[in-house]
């Protein structure tokens, strides 16, 4: 079958270990599903694992990709979700699983013809979601919904800043809080992602670091080092920050652990979702009309130039592989 897989790692240039080839057709242990992938989403997570984060060189080849929309054995529009449990696990929230993976990880990704998953992995695709906006879910607009309403606690009527435009985090949190009712901020250090972002529903944007004419009631956080004291500063008393990602780096110069406490601030970590969350996001979804911004959709075979685009990190929105 078509794939796109990981043959080796390389830290200074993933690219070089990239390869849109063939691959053994899957087999599905029991208890598992095979999907026929019509759509499958494009995330950092992918590039990292082809630097060697969260992807070991013992489990190589890997077929990449965590995200998809399909076709299920008995011919049911499915979305894929991507968090692999170990099946001892007995909790409620499998994002607490220790021994949790994602798709590409230990198991072989969505990047191909076929993906195999447990079965209580499928998710409904309702009928007005395109296969391509379905495969935008299960990682960024997850994540980001957890963030606003899981872990974040947000209600209509508040306040949220969205640090860094750009990728699909941040547009699907943009995207999710104002369909949800809020009042939406963002910040970006480009002149067109400001646009954009206007676009999908944020009411103000400004330049990064820029102060805000109001306090916030909650930062979504993914960037890191580079935005943590805006973040901070940005938040009323009793506000809270919700980071699922550092992408300008984990270290930051100062905590300003004296505004935390002086100022009774949360600090709340948020991974990925669980499946209940995709379900809910996906009738989130279906009632509002939000659906994804999809940057780029093009097929598998050119995912090479897709890996590119997001290691430039100069699209907005989703980038798509579709088959």
């Amino acid at each position: 079958m078509r794939a796109v897989y990981a043959e080796s790692i390389n830290r200074e240039d993933p690219l070089a270990g990239l390869v849109v080839g063939e691959r053994p057709d899957p087999v599905a242990p029991e208890g598992w599903a095979r999907v026929s992938v019509r759509a499958a989403a494009l995330n950092h997570h992918d590039v990292w694992s082809l630097r060697g984060r969260g992807l070991k060189a013992d489990a190589l080849p890997m077929i990449l990709g965590c995200d998809a929309a399909g076709v299920d054995e008995d011919g049911n529009e499915v979305v894929v979700h991507a968090v692999i449990n170990d099946p001892a696990f007995t909790g409620t929230d499998e994002t607490t699983d220790p021994r949790r993976s994602l798709l590409s990880e230990r198991f072989q990704g969505t990047f191909a013809d076929t993906v195999v998953v447990p079965r209580r992995n499928l998710v409904p695709k309702p009928e007005g979601l395109s296969m391509v906006e379905a495969a935008c879910l299960p990682t960024a607009w997850l994540t980001a919904y957890r963030m606003l309403f899981v872990r974040g606690g947000l209600r209509p009527g508040e306040s949220v800043l969205v640090q860094g435009v750009g990728g699909g985090v941040s547009t699907a949190l943009i995207t999710l809080a104002r369909a949800a009712g809020l009042r939406v901020y963002a910040t970006t250090r480009h002149e067109d992602k400001r646009a954009r972002a206007l676009e999908i529903g944020a009411h103000e944007v400004f330049a990064s670091g820029e102060r805000l004419p109001v306090k916030v009631d909650a930062v979504m956080e993914t960037v890191g080092r580079a935005t943590w004291e805006h973040s901070v500063r940005s938040l009323r008393p009793g506000g809270r920050i919700v980071i699922s990602g550092t992408t300008s780096g984990p270290q930051v110069d100062d905590a300003m652990l004296t505004h935390v406490f002086f100022l009774q601030l949360s600090v709340i970590g948020s991974t990925m979702g669980t499946r209940d969350e995709l379900d809910q996001l996906v009738q989130l979804l279906r009632s509002t009309g939000a659906r994804p911004l999809v940057h780029a959709e093009m097929p598998l075979e050119q995912a090479r130039d897709g890996f590119a685009q997001m290691i430039e990190g100069e699209h907005v929105g989703k980038i798509v592989f579709t088959l």
